[in-house]
């Protein structure tokens, strides 16, 4: 298998970066990507060092290192782009042509994506975050009139990852309800839910993975066995279907899929995202 040096670079988190490159190099199977994250490389002292490593691997290795930038600073990624690599520009790529299309001079900021140039989203992203974590696991229901979204499903379909996910990457007020055996024997939505019925996303997933799941959490007892987990998932989706809940299968996707599908499906305002 064919190794391949990988860098994620930039002058401030490197999550821009990180998260697009990860998503471009998906697309091609074989390589061995060994990749590396580099933030805050926001001096030219500091882009010096970056760059002489990046040359003693290319020197190092039959292929040169692949290398995603996003600078605020021009003169920084120009720096990087006399390495010996293949540099790919998210920043530099657009910019020039975004301000031709505006008619604006870009302002080159520094941290207005992932830092703390938008107070009033940042402050919400935390607000959101201790409310997904006081309203976790069907904990203070009190609070759910304030919800955007109510996560509801069988224990460990993923539904606290994707609560925090939601409030730390949107801001979103997530809550989620564990369905409980009672609730499932039953077959009703649980009185606590039927207030916020429109607030309700649901989450399955295949047996056979969450089976995996509870298995590591505790190997023995019904908790984790294949009659009980086959009843609560066959009942949780019962359930959602006899209430008209949207649900997603979580079984293949990851929290950011599953988070992006819950956007797109449920009534959560767009205002909310801003």
């Amino acid at each position: 298998m064919t190794k391949r040096t990988v860098y994620f670079i930039s002058d401030q988190t490197g999550l821009t970066a990180e998260n697009i490159g990860r998503s471009l190099l998906t697309q091609f199977d074989g390589p061995d990507f060994n990749c590396s994250t580099l933030p805050f490389i926001d001096s030219y002292d500091k882009v010096v060092k970056v760059s002489k490593q990046i040359d003693r691997d290319a020197e190092n290795s039959e292929f040169r290192p692949i290398v995603f930038i996003s600078f605020a600073n021009k003169q920084l990624s120009q720096q990087i782009m006399k390495s010996q690599a293949l540099v790919i520009d998210f920043f530099g790529e657009f910019i020039g042509q975004l301000s031709g299309e505006l008619g604006i001079e870009p302002t080159y900021s520094t941290g207005a994506t992932h830092g703390m140039a938008d107070i009033k989203r940042y402050d919400n992203r935390i607000d959101a975050m201790n409310f997904a974590m006081v309203a976790d696991d069907g904990h203070t229901l009190k609070n759910y009139n304030i919800a955007d979204v109510i996560l509801v499903g069988v224990s460990r379909s993923g539904k606290t990852p994707t609560c925090l996910y939601l409030a730390l990457q949107f801001g979103v007020y997530a809550a989620n309800y564990p369905l409980s055996e009672d609730d499932l024997e039953s077959g009703a939505l649980p009185e606590a839910l039927i207030d916020f019925k429109d607030k309700l996303y649901g989450l399955t997933i295949s047996p056979e993975r969450l089976i995996k799941i509870r298995t590591e959490r505790r190997p023995s007892g019904p908790y984790s066995s294949h009659q009980q987990v086959t009843f609560e998932i066959r009942a949780a989706e019962m359930l959602m279907r006899k209430n008209n809940i949207s649900f997603t299968d979580t079984s293949l996707f990851s929290i950011e899929e599953i988070a992006s599908t819950i956007l797109s499906k449920s009534n959560i305002s767009r205002s909310v995202l801003k």
